[in-house]
């Protein structure tokens, strides 16, 4: 079982990730910016729907996600 970090601080808010993820479980914060200023995605799994097949993180360009092992 793997579970998705994001790095915030790197996030860009480029949405590459939320589109290629095919459960839809990546949402952009609306309420808070990084340090440089920018909206970060979120992962969102309330109901453990996370496939694990790590294609937001290979898609993105900042490497700002990573998966984790539970």
């Amino acid at each position: 079982m793997s579970e998705i970090k994001i790095d915030k601080e790197k996030c860009k808010s480029c949405m590459i990730c939320a589109s290629v993820c095919p459960k839809k479980l990546i949402k952009l914060n609306k309420e808070h910016v990084n340090h440089a200023g920018n909206r970060y995605v979120e992962f969102v799994d309330k109901n453990n729907e996370c496939l694990g097949c790590a294609l937001c993180a290979i898609s993105c360009p900042d490497m700002a996600i990573y998966e984790v092992l539970k």
